[in-house]
């Protein structure tokens, strides 16, 4: 298998993972958003979900890769600053917040990095 194959099957995997997970426990995510103050929780958590999902399959699959990627770039945009609002919390909050910030910062930077490579197609030349 190409590494590039088997990482996008990894990277899409974990969100895939990510999305299952909010979609079955919607309620709870849809209260944690309310508590921070999410305009609509009850019609975007499902949407920003749904939409991770179909991004992450994408990904895996490699197809509409840009639009897949687009859709994750999208999701860590909104989601980020909203939900890891670090600079809102103190202490241990603070410190945890931070951490989820940041590595979702590096996440949206590979997504980012997948999107400039899906637009010049190398990386489907490289698993032929």
């Amino acid at each position: 298998m190409a590494p590039s194959r088997l990482g996008r099957l990894l990277y899409g995997g974990v969100f895939a993972y990510t999305a299952t997970e909010n979609l079955r426990e919607l309620d709870g995510r849809i209260e944690y958003a309310e508590a921070k103050d999410v305009l609509l929780p009850d019609i975007l958590v499902p949407a920003a979900s749904g939409m991770l999902l179909l991004g992450s399959v994408g990904i895996m699959l490699w197809r509409a890769p840009r639009l897949a990627a687009a859709a994750i770039v999208a999701w860590f945009l909104g989601i980020t600053p909203t939900m890891h609002d670090f600079w809102n919390h103190e202490d241990r909050d603070r410190r945890s917040e931070q951490i989820q910030f940041l590595k979702n910062t590096a996440m949206l930077g590979a997504a980012i990095m997948l999107l400039t490579r899906a637009r010049s197609g190398t990386i489907a030349d490289e698993d032929s």
